[in-house]
């Protein structure tokens, strides 16, 4: 890791610059947003497969005879029942029950490495993560290793993934399942190789020292003409996650906002007993005890208008919330985003209809779209059918 400017750059920033990206900053870091535009990275990525640089995510080790316990407090999921070499969605609440992070955390008790478990973390919220989990751990026998700088991090991703990882070396009927992890080699590199994304198509995640970031980088793109894989920059990966209905941190997720209140319910269990920051909240949403203050919502636009982030929503004429995220979907041909509509000064009655699934959805709202106010139908997520290798 090197800094330009006032921007970090990962191991991979001269072969960016190679290709002739464009780079922006981005959560601290000087980043790629396209090579050869958007919506071809993006189609690309649907129908073939991509190759995106996240090497700015943080990693972190997590080892020590309480390692288990600690991670019981503070997440809301049951670190428990999570089995060797697999891997689980979670989210990092502060003591209100607004989210600190969200977090994908690995059993890597069998994978002969230094640690218990691995968790990967938003680039954007390494220097608030890992002093919170820090201060968390001095309660523990257990120790908290900020690997960021040592890791670079590809994520390939595609229908046509599995098959350069097995150029690569490891075979189809090897390949990690979805969500888990292992420890192997690609090409001669020593890789933690993982069976996530965030595109909604089947891919991998890979794990590996900085000094073979150049080499691996080259080699997948050496496919291209066998399998159509490309480079990939941030717009791309935005359109993709969005389409896949999966969130973003500082838009769909923040300090204010419970999971429940950004639409992750699903992912929060009624019974672990286990107490977490925040959990007295969150379980009273959960359990409908407490009602939800705000709520996230996915929306189509019924007229051309894009609508952006931080755009004003009105529901029934009055002013509601706000865009969270909005772009065009390359693969609906429509123009689509998330939006949290806070229910402090909306009517009661209108409040249980956005709370019923069978009455908010297909719900027309209007957002404000430079000083005129368009239609938009609220909808299921994701938007398009996620392609999981299950």
């Amino acid at each position: 890791m090197e800094v330009v400017g006032e921007e970090k750059k990962t191991s991979l920033y001269d072969e960016h610059i190679k290709l002739g990206a464009k780079m922006v900053p981005f959560g601290g870091w000087n980043m790629p947003v396209q090579y050869e535009g958007i919506i071809k990275e993006h189609n690309a990525t649907r129908e073939f497969a991509g190759l995106f640089d996240v090497s700015h995510m943080g990693e972190v080790y997590i080892k020590g005879i309480e390692s288990l316990e600690f991670l019981q407090s503070i997440v809301p999921q049951d670190i428990s029942t999570l089995n060797e070499g697999c891997a689980v969605y979670c989210q990092l609440p502060n003591k209100d029950g607004g989210l600190i992070d969200d977090l994908i955390i690995y059993n890597v008790k069998n994978l002969e490495i230094d640690a218990d478990y691995f968790i990967v973390i938003n680039a954007s919220r390494i220097e608030v993560d890992i002093p919170f989990m820090i201060e968390e751990a001095k309660k523990f026998d257990v120790e908290v290793i900020n690997k960021s700088d040592d890791f670079s991090m590809l994520a390939l991703q595609g229908p046509n993934a599995k098959y350069i990882i097995d150029k690569l070396n490891v075979k189809l009927d090897e390949k990690p399942k979805f969500f888990t992890i292992k420890k192997t080699e690609l090409d001669d590199v020593p890789v933690l190789l993982t069976r996530t994304g965030y595109t909604g198509e089947d891919g991998f995640e890979i794990v590996f020292e900085n000094k073979y970031a150049a080499k691996l980088w080259n080699k997948i793109l050496s496919y291209k003409s066998e399998y159509g894989v490309v480079p990939v920059g941030l717009g791309a990966r935005d359109t993709l996650r969005l389409e896949a209905g999966l969130p973003l941190y500082g838009h769909e997720l923040n300090e204010k906002t419970t999971p429940l209140e950004s639409s992750l319910g699903f992912f929060i269990p009624k019974d672990k007993k286990e107490e977490y920051n925040g959990k007295k909240l969150i379980m009273a949403q959960k359990l409908k005890q407490e009602p939800l203050r705000r709520k996230l919502f996915a929306f189509i636009m019924e007229d051309r208008q894009i609508a952006r982030n931080g755009y004003e929503v009105f529901v029934e004429g009055i002013k509601a919330g706000y865009v969270t995220s909005g772009a065009p979907s390359p693969t609906l041909g429509k123009n689509i985003g998330f939006c949290m509509i806070e229910f402090e000064n909306l009517p009661s009655d209108l409040v249980t209809r956005l709370n019923n699934p069978q009455e908010s959805l297909g719900m027309i709202i209007q957002i404000m779209v430079r000083n005129k106010l368009c239609n938009a139908k609220l909808t299921k997520k994701p938007f398009v059918k996620k392609n999981y290798e299950k």
